[in-house]
């Protein structure tokens, strides 16, 4: 299964487009993305049982104007990961870590799949992820349980203007990291049933020059996705619809020699096999 947030309604892929899911369920399922995680196992089950059929369904084919939101636009949580890939810790200076460091990104720097991105002033770095998204209430998970919580995965950039996160005596990881815009995400939400191996994916990002920036395996990963939802559910309970970035490769622009950073007029190509490709445009302010 595949769904995305179009023009704010939510679709589910289909053979030639997309089906509207709010009408096509008669108004079962509402048309706000966001909604349908609260009633997962339901939306699950609808999808198997009717949804695949599409038989009498109308295929929406999204033209040129068509707006793509990030398929979670209002998550309650947003955690993200740092330090999560041993060449990204090496580059920028540290050990590896014995406990993934947790920061979080708030829900107003969520933006989608075609959409610009204002750059503030500073130095805006780029950070291509896996993003899970939860699927149902999970508390003091173990790894044996930790995936049947999960509705599907994403992929995202976990956009950092530099200055601003290693301020100070105390470095503002979460406020450097969420401007408006700062979260893209999409283009789809993918179920796991549609991986091979969801612990296994490459993912990468460039410039539309083709100019390659980052290339990993989410296998590299220190803390993988089982073990980062038993440890952040060994605390906060995780809820449906909240979102976990699950950290970087190496190749950003901080850890180059000489920095690198994003500019107005760059375009960002991200993408995770299997996902697909996310791509935004930077705009000055």
């Amino acid at each position: 299964m595949r769904l995305a947030n179009i023009n704010g309604r939510l679709v589910l892929r289909a053979a030639d487009g997309f089906i509207d899911v709010a009408k096509a369920s008669d108004g079962r399922f509402g048309p706000d993305p966001q909604s349908v995680y609260a009633c997962w196992p339901q939306f699950s089950t609808w999808v198997q049982a009717e949804a695949r059929a599409q038989d009498g369904l109308e295929i929406i084919e999204p033209g040129i104007e068509a707006v793509w939101g990030p398929p979670v636009p209002s998550p309650r949580q947003i955690f993200a990961i740092g330090l999560n890939y041993r060449d990204h810790a090496r580059e920028s200076g540290v050990t590896v870590p014995e406990e993934p460091p947790v920061f979080t990104k708030f829900p107003t720097s969520l933006t989608g799949h075609l959409r610009d991105i204002t750059l503030p002033e500073g130095s805006v770095d780029w950070e291509v992820e896996l993003v899970v998204v939860m699927g149902s209430t999970c508390h003091r998970a173990t790894r044996d349980t930790a995936w049947q919580h999960v509705a599907g995965l994403t992929l995202g950039q976990d956009l950092s203007e530099r200055r601003l996160q290693l301020a100070g005596p105390v470095p503002q990881f979460s406020l450097g990291k969420s401007y408006p815009g700062f979260a893209p995400l999409g283009p789809e939400l993918v179920t796991l049933e549609e991986f091979d191996d969801p612990d296994d994916l490459e993912l990468g990002c460039n410039l539309q020059d083709d100019e390659v920036l980052q290339k990993g395996r989410t296998s590299d990963m220190v803390f993988d996705v089982p073990e980062l939802i038993v440890r952040l559910s060994a605390v906060c309970p995780l809820l449906p619809g909240d979102l976990i970035f699950t950290g970087t490769p190496a190749g950003v622009g901080a850890g180059r020699s000489p920095q690198r950073f994003l500019a107005p007029g760059d375009v960002l190509v991200s993408w995770i096999e299997g996902i697909g490709t996310l791509t935004n445009r930077m705009v000055s302010a």
